[in-house]
């Protein structure tokens, strides 16, 4: 008899073929953002779950699951949605999908800083709102970016992959972590061993550091006053990183010159304030949305599932 597992969202059509496939699954058919309740109440009928960044395991949570629920997967590689102490003294296995989102969301990051530096989301709500005069030769003047410094917070393997990409536009790349990498990851960027030190030097800065107890809203007035005037700010990390009103006041005044934002501290319901800024290019959490990404961290997920009912670790394990 098949284990039963309990998807929380629809994903996409391979992993869903290899999940039916090895599994019997309890699909969330309409694809609703589930309760924690509802996910609490099917998680009595199944053997293990497979959540996603919206399905938030906090300690109440993960108290309440029923006792004979020890696997869950989470569909990212953030896991800051997750009790990883609560879960690990439930004897919970945890584990997530580390390695598809590397490519996909550095190319976002890319995105974020080529629309910002170019303007590109005021062009095309010119374009939209059919209010394009016609070419001027002051009309949404912005800035190359070959030759700037771009400052990463955050080298892991995203942000390594932000550092290659770049270099093909000929930035100089920068970055600071808590580890200096090996110098064949480093490939010529500086490391810096203080953040300030990035900062200050930084005039397009790129955060892809996790969100911790360390690094939340660590992106503040404070931040911002290190940072070269008119410099521009991309995240793909997690929106809970950026102080937002201090962001804004920054973009209101020039103080910073853009920002190029794909996460948000509380999405889908963001701050007002960005609404109404024009020096801000705007994009809904498509970091990892790249079919070659989605599939891949599917199945990472499901690796996981596998390993755990197996009895080995899960490859990508957590707690």
């Amino acid at each position: 008899m098949k284990k039963r597992l309990l998807i929380t969202r629809r994903l996409p059509e391979a992993v869903e073929v290899r999940a039916n496939r090895d599994y019997e699954v309890v699909q969330n058919a309409d694809d609703h953002q589930m309760t924690t309740d509802e996910i609490v109440e099917k998680a009595a009928d199944v053997d293990a779950i497979l959540i996603t960044i919206t399905d938030k395991m906090r300690e109440d949570v993960i108290v309440a699951l029923p006792e004979h629920i020890k696997i869950l997967s989470t569909f990212s590689i953030g896991y800051d949605h997750i009790d990883l102490a609560v879960a690990k003294a439930r004897g919970i296995s945890v584990g997530n999908a580390p390695h598809g989102v590397t490519v996909a969301t550095a190319e976002i990051a890319m995105l974020l800083l080529l629309g910002s530096a170019r303007r590109a989301g005021e062009g095309e709500n010119m374009i939209r709102t059919k209010s394009w005069p016609g070419w001027a030769p002051l009309q949404l003047v912005g800035q190359r970016l070959d030759r700037k410094k771009l400052g990463i917070f955050g080298f892991g393997k995203i942000g390594r992959a932000l550092a290659q990409r770049a270099r093909g536009f000929d930035m100089e790349i920068h970055y600071h972590d808590v580890v200096r990498a090996k110098p064949e990851d480093e490939n010529g960027a500086k490391y810096h061993e203080t953040l300030d030190s990035l900062l200050a030097i930084s005039q397009f800065f790129s955060i892809n550091v996790p969100s911790m107890p360390e690094t939340r809203y660590f992106f503040d007035q404070s931040a911002i006053e290190k940072m070269p005037q008119g410099a521009v700010v991309v995240n793909t990390a997690r929106g809970d990183l950026v102080k937002d009103e201090d962001l804004i006041a920054a973009l209101k005044s020039s103080r910073l010159s853009y920002a190029g934002l794909d996460v948000f501290a509380g999405e889908p319901q963001i701050n007002e304030g960005y609404y109404e800024l024009p020096n801000t290019f705007l994009l809904p959490h498509l970091g990892s949305a790249a079919i070659e990404a989605r599939n891949q961290m599917g199945f990472e997920a499901l690796d996981n599932v596998d390993a755990a009912f197996a009895g080995n670790d899960m490859p990508f394990k957590l707690t």
